[in-house]
């Protein structure tokens, strides 16, 4: 019996061994290729060489900076135009009746249901028609408006719950909308808004359709997308690529570190119970 059980524990541990190495090893393959030359690369496909070519770093910075650059003024501001804008509306959906509320509020939810590819070309007319062809402005406004759905919904539901007694002591006292709005329901929401800003920035970061749409200047291109012209430049060259890869994704491993508290605690405080 004993041995049957340690036999078992051994293939559970042995299972979820190769799980792990299966979901890390590209991760690790990635990091140690971006040390490589080409040499190194054909010679010693599988495992790390030394010397370290720290150059391919060197190289991949001067050529993508300017794109992580562009990324993080679209992603910084688009995330505070969600979250600013869907806070508010979801305040008023959550703690204010007015006619039409309800039906209002499903109407934004039912777009949801829309996939995002069947807006791309009216999106893209409408930009036109607005003149913000390959302008940042072509990327921040649609970013903020396609925020809006999701964090609302996420946001209506975490103002709901808020005691109702917090805001008609405030009533009492004399406060306005605005003052309810600023000094009660946002102090309270910051890990829910923490949320909203996470997963906005993971989208907007890793979108790649809508800006290689809407902008063809190589000066405003984000990174997704000059990353794709990057790889082409150096499509022989694997050390360099992988390094652009790695410098790519160091904002948002650091985005996750500095974050992490505040998204669990939203999770847990009801950000995404419906």
């Amino acid at each position: 019996m004993k041995n049957n059980l340690l036999m078992s524990n051994i293939w559970k541990i042995l299972f979820l061994a190769i799980i792990a190495i299966l979901t890390y090893y590209p991760f690790a393959f990635l990091l140690f290729t971006s040390f490589k030359d080409l040499s190194q690369f054909y010679h010693n496909f599988w495992t790390p060489t030394f010397p370290l070519r720290w150059e391919n770093y060197y190289n991949a910075w001067l050529a993508i900076r300017q794109y992580i650059f562009n990324s993080l003024i679209v992603t910084g501001v688009s995330v505070a135009g969600v979250c600013i804008v869907a806070s508010m509306s979801a305040f008023i959906f959550a703690r204010y009746e007015f006619p039409g509320r309800e039906v209002l509020y499903f109407m934004l939810l039912i777009l949801i249901m829309i996939p995002s590819t069947l807006t791309l070309v009216p999106s893209f007319v409408l930009i036109r028609n607005l003149g913000l062809l390959n302008t940042r402005w072509a990327l921040i406004l649609p970013y903020i408006s396609g925020g809006q759905i999701f964090a609302i919904l996420i946001l209506r539901t975490f103002f709901s719950s808020l005691p109702e007694e917090l805001f008609e002591a405030a009533r009492v006292d004399g406060a306005t909308i605005w003052q309810s709005y600023s000094l009660i329901a946002l102090p309270l929401s910051r890990a829910v808004l923490g949320v909203v800003a996470i997963m906005n920035t993971l989208n907007t970061w890793n979108d790649y359709i809508w800006p290689s749409v809407v902008i063809s200047e190589d000066s405003l291109r984000t990174l997704t997308v000059g990353l794709a012209y990057f790889s082409g430049q150096y499509q022989t060259q694997y050390g360099p690529q992988m390094a652009g890869y790695v410098i790519a994704s160091i904002p948002l491993l650091i985005l996750f570190f500095l974050t992490m508290r505040e998204f669990i605690a939203g999770l847990t405080s009801g950000a995404l119970k419906m």
